[in-house]
């Protein structure tokens, strides 16, 4: 992806992205989990489109609100995580190292929509 080295949230936001639909493929195609592991798939990697979508706002406004939206897909797809953990379609090592890259995530979203209203402020 271009660009994607320039901003950390951006980057961390593919990696995950990436790490999610490898996730996806491992239960659809060898657990045969489909219900799960869709809605996984679409909130995981609907964190890094609303990202890259946010460096294209058109304005200060848009740009924290595309971001709140990523916060919200981030909570999301950990609440999908902890389900799957839980219902051992994942193990406890595979969903953790999951969970912790999410949390991670939310943190970093928390902090740049807090700075982008500081900023409007």
């Amino acid at each position: 992806m271009d660009n994607v080295r320039e901003n950390p949230l951006k980057e961390k936001s593919y990696g995950f992205a990436l790490r999610v639909v490898k996730v996806y493929k491992h239960l659809a195609f060898e657990n045969k989990e489909y219900v799960l592991s869709k809605q996984l798939l679409r909130s995981g990697t609907s964190v890094g489109a609303n990202i890259a979508e946010a460096n294209q706002a058109q304005s200060r406004p848009d740009f924290i609100s595309k971001l709140s939206i990523a916060l919200k897909e981030a909570v999301e797809t950990e609440y999908w995580l902890f389900l799957l953990r839980d219902s051992e379609f994942l193990t406890v090592k595979q969903a953790d190292s999951l969970i912790e890259d999410c949390v991670e995530l939310k943190k970093m979203l928390i902090s740049a929509v807090k700075n982008s209203k500081a900023k409007k402020s």
